[in-house]
């Protein structure tokens, strides 16, 4: 796909409470590399308060970084964040735009695909250039991961969100050099939305835990899920769902582990009573160690297990904490 008027590849970087998120440098580390394929600079923006270090970005692999300095921008406002990445975005016209599928991402990227005319790929996890015409290949998974989707928009620029962990962070090369400009952000009128304030907030982020104790329909209640918080404090982690389970009202969303809750990479995931359905087993196969407790000899969960247990999961867990505890005395 050609077309002078659109150039570079554009990677939305996501702040949080001042923190740019993890996310961010791993589509610049993807976005370096698609970039060095279609000879083009990367561009990115970071909006947010005042005193963000975004020469981190650069040192990530950005060309040009485009920071709106505001105090708007403290608090995740779909109206205000839209309205300034639609005015950058149309000033510099990239060809690709690349965001991260978290919440905010999420809820952020189709506002201003549909603000730019364009399309939109949902929750890809690879992306390729085609070396036909240029144009970028947005692979995601469709029917419950069993196939993989290859899209190709017609509209420019190329949009897609990006799962949270596809791709490795960029490295950091503090030699590299680059360009920050600030950019002033004046509201038009009030948007009609105000956010007050945040209304609960996870001690524990389920994506960055090192150790995820989960379980699924072989779970009866919530308070089965005190016996796995009760092993997964004791190893340093936290609790991870099935979506079965947090239907059923067992445990909030935030812990739900899947294609659509969250996606982990932890050092161990531990899974109780949990079958392995494709929805499941998209969110925590890329695990570095998998164990998996099922009374069910042939439950799918087992295939991607580095560590197979055919028993009740309550008695083997419970047994796992009296022997933790034996350690630690």
């Amino acid at each position: 796909m050609s077309d002078n008027t659109f150039k570079g590849i554009f990677v939305f970087s996501e702040q949080v409470n001042g923190e740019i998120h993890r996310v961010s440098y791993e589509l610049l580390n993807k976005a370096r590399t698609l970039a060095v394929e279609l000879k083009e600079p990367v561009y990115t923006a970071c909006l947010g308060p005042t005193g963000l270090d975004v020469n981190e970005l650069i040192y990530k692999g950005a060309d040009i970084v485009y920071y709106f300095e505001n105090k708007l921008f403290s608090k995740p406002h779909d109206i205000h964040y839209k309205n300034a990445l639609i005015e950058l975005l149309k000033e510099i016209n990239p060809q690709i735009c690349l965001f991260g599928a978290t919440s905010f991402g999420r809820s952020l990227a189709p506002r201003i695909a549909t603000g730019l005319n364009t399309g939109l790929t949902a929750d890809c996890t690879g992306l390729e250039i085609d070396k036909k015409d240029n144009s970028l290949i947005q692979i995601r998974p469709a029917f419950s991961e069993n196939i993989l989707a290859h899209i190709k928009t017609k509209t420019l620029p190329q949009m897609a969100t990006v799962r949270y962990k596809e791709f490795d962070e960029a490295p950091r090369d503090s030699s590299r050099t680059g360009k920050i400009i600030k950019k002033v952000y004046h509201p038009d009128s009030k948007s009609g939305i105000e956010i007050l304030h945040r209304v609960s907030e996870l001690s524990v982020n389920i994506t960055e835990a090192q150790v995820v104790v989960s379980g699924g329909k072989g779970l009866n209640s919530e308070f089965d899920f005190e016996i796995l918080k009760e092993l997964s404090d004791l190893l340093g982690g936290t609790i991870g769902a099935s979506r079965a389970v947090v239907e059923a009202g067992f445990v909030s969303k935030e812990y739900q582990v899947g294609y659509s809750g969250n996606r982990v990479k932890p050092k161990l995931y531990l899974a109780c009573g949990i079958s392995g359905a494709p929805q499941h087993l998209a969110g925590m196969r890329d695990s570095e160690l998998i164990v998996a407790i099922n009374k069910d000899p042939s439950a799918p969960i087992f295939e991607v297990a580095d560590y197979s247990i055919v028993g009740d999961w309550k008695t083997v867990v419970k047994e796992m904490i009296i022997r933790i505890k034996d350690m630690q005395k």
